[in-house]
């Protein structure tokens, strides 16, 4: 009888070799993006332009007083200005012309060559955008700015950016409005600070411009047009 060959007892299996840890890739470099750089430096740029009414270098002696209609205690203050200091005078939208012209000439007896009387504006804004390129011909680099004290904050933020915009200095000659004053919110002020910083830019009051265009009969007129059938009606 043939003897059976005995079975070699298998030994412990040699431990699996460990797998090499995976290097993480390496984080990817962002490129620099140029056009960022450009929009940052847009961006101050502008705004250094746009300050510059309060940064500009001393401006010369008040040229012309410059009166934000409204209320005609502020049209009193520069009637009195204008004749102690001598300045001419120029109204933006203010009361009606037969007062005006029996206040500065009659009342405080200016010539009428000193006084001009401009009714084009229709808010803050408007009170800079309608006569501030008539001032820079007119070579106007310092003006007092007349308005009630309650209101100035925001007139002098407004009319820096625009006048300043034509290297004309504006000085503050604030009206106190006692019992009368109904302090302006941030947002107003901020609010219209923008639309004369965008007026700047762009040459036309936003506000306005949206308005024209996102009326609802704007709206009506172009769903009405867009109606298969009805272009022609």
């Amino acid at each position: 009888m043939q003897a059976r060959p005995r079975s070699r007892r298998a030994g412990p299996s040699p431990a699996a070799p460990r797998a090499p840890r995976r290097r993480s890739p390496a984080p990817r470099r962002r490129r620099p993006r140029p056009w960022r750089l450009g929009v940052l430096l847009v961006l101050a740029g502008s705004w250094v332009w746009l300050s510059r009414g309060w940064w500009w270098p001393t401006p010369p002696p008040a040229q012309v007083i410059l009166v934000l209609g409204g209320d005609v205690d502020r049209e009193q203050h520069a009637a009195a200005l204008a004749r102690q200091r001598g300045l001419p005078v120029v109204v933006s939208g203010g009361s009606n012309p037969e007062y005006a012209q029996w206040l500065f000439e009659q009342h405080q007896g200016l010539p009428s060559q000193q006084v001009r009387l401009d009714y084009r504006a229709t808010d803050t804004l408007s009170n800079f955008t309608s006569l501030v390129d008539d001032l820079r011909q007119a070579r106007v680099r310092h003006a007092l700015l007349v308005t009630s004290s309650d209101h100035m904050d925001r007139a002098l933020l407004v009319g820096r950016i625009v006048a300043g915009s034509r290297g004309i200095h504006l000085t503050p000659e604030p009206v106190d409005c006692a019992e009368q004053c109904l302090p302006e919110r941030r947002r107003k002020v901020w609010g219209d600070g923008l639309r004369a910083a965008l007026w700047v830019v762009s040459g036309r009051d936003l506000r306005h411009w949206a308005a024209e265009r996102l009326a609802p009969e704007r709206w009506t007129e172009r769903v009405r047009r867009s109606i298969p059938g009805r272009a022609g009606h």
